[in-house]
């Protein structure tokens, strides 16, 4: 793609820059309404500041929660002892790479460690959002779809909060840009899959999808090396957090966190369930609906429509849309009740979505319909 562009083409802004410099700005006026303090990035909460948790009794009355950048920013102040300032040790130290990266660019010094943090996440979001304008590029679409995913407001409020959503899914469209490339390095791309693995686990079903893929397509040495290079690492990992924490790192969440479904969509219909409330199951059930629920219908409904007329030519985008969005259908409740949960939950398949759309639905209503997405950006009002 870059080597086609004029050299007047390269100077036009391009939406990696638009994402910059709209995440410039929320960050600038996130940091200046909470004095210049850049602990505002990791939302410490007093529940868990003294590092004395204990899960039987949870927190005491008239503490703050926080969010989950805390305990990311607990793990890079002390890996061996930040146990006691989490809800779930196992869970939240099995996503162990963003913290290694704010203990090692941080050098001890404990105020750097949230602005460490967001500047990996924002350079991470700005390179997914370059290679997936050339990915989108070379299906002869717009690249200025990227900025559905850049400007998603599950990733800018993962650069905004410390999450691991925008490190994760950078290496995931690495791996994926790696393998549309005429020499796609296998050993390369197992690799960056197993960075995003050790980054968030769930990141689990883009590899479970080119597996799939690569089996179909009788591949059999690349399905294999790609399960060994990612799930030989990943087990160990998780029988030494079993080990050195008492609890595997897998599992639906944390503290609070419900088990997935095992009824499609039922997630959705516990929002009213177990609350009891018409007027929260309106308002949270609508959004999940239209950010998650009706997106997912559609990608299950057309992959499976690919792979029924296309069989073993169904394209690796249909594979990895079709694993993101069946996830979708058995998300845990607890996920769905929480609008910052559901949008975070929500960017794989946005990224598929953009992809496979791309793919299939040129300049049709499925791609289009996905700037749709950028109303969530109205969120950022929230802080």
């Amino acid at each position: 793609m870059s080597s086609q562009e004029s050299p007047r083409a390269r100077r036009r802004l391009r939406p990696w820059q638009a994402v910059l410099a709209f995440c410039l700005v929320y960050l600038g006026v996130i940091l200046a309404a909470n004095d210049f303090d850049v602990k505002a990035f990791v939302t410490l909460g007093s529940c868990y500041s003294s590092c004395d948790f204990d899960a039987e009794q949870g927190c005491p009355g008239g503490t703050e929660q926080g969010y989950d950048g805390q305990f990311a920013y607990y793990i890079a102040r002390d890996p061996g002892g930040s146990a006691g300032c989490m809800d779930v040790a196992g869970y939240r130290t099995q996503r162990i790479l963003l913290p290694m990266i704010g203990y090692v660019l941080s050098f001890g010094v404990n105020d750097l460690i949230p602005v460490v943090f967001v500047a990996t996440n924002l350079i991470a979001l700005l390179v997914s959002v370059a290679l997936l304008e050339d990915l989108l590029a070379a299906l002869k679409v717009s690249p200025w779809y990227a900025v559905v995913y850049g400007l998603f407001f599950g990733m800018v409020v993962g650069v905004r909060l410390s999450t691991v959503e925008p490190l994760a899914y950078a290496f995931v469209i690495g791996a994926i840009w790696l393998t549309q490339q005429e020499k796609p390095r296998p050993w390369l791309q197992a690799l960056l899959f197993l960075a995003a693995v050790f980054t968030k686990e769930t990141t689990l079903t883009f590899v479970a999808a080119l597996m799939l893929y690569d089996a179909v397509h009788r591949r059999w040495w690349d399905a294999i090396r790609l399960g060994a290079v990612v799930g030989v690492p990943f087990a160990l990992w998780q029988l030494y957090l079993y080990h050195w924490l008492g609890a595997f790192g897998v599992g639906a969440g944390g503290r609070y966190a419900t088990s997935f479904e095992a009824i499609p969509y039922n997630g959705v219909w516990r929002i009213f369930t177990d609350t009891e409330n018409i007027s929260v199951f309106l308002v949270i059930g609508t959004l999940a609906f239209g950010v998650a629920v009706l997106p997912s219908l559609w990608g299950l409904w057309a992959t499976l429509r690919e792979f029924w007329r296309r069989r073993e030519e169904a394209h690796l985008y249909a594979y990895l849309h079709f694993t993101n969005a069946a996830l979708l259908a058995f998300v845990p409740f607890s996920t769905y009740r929480e609008y910052l949960g559901i949008f975070r939950f929500v960017v794989p398949m946005v990224l598929t979505h953009l992809l496979f759309a791309a793919l299939r639905y040129r300049r049709k209503r499925p791609l289009i319909y996905s700037t749709l997405w950028l109303i969530c950006l109205l969120f950022v009002v929230a802080g």
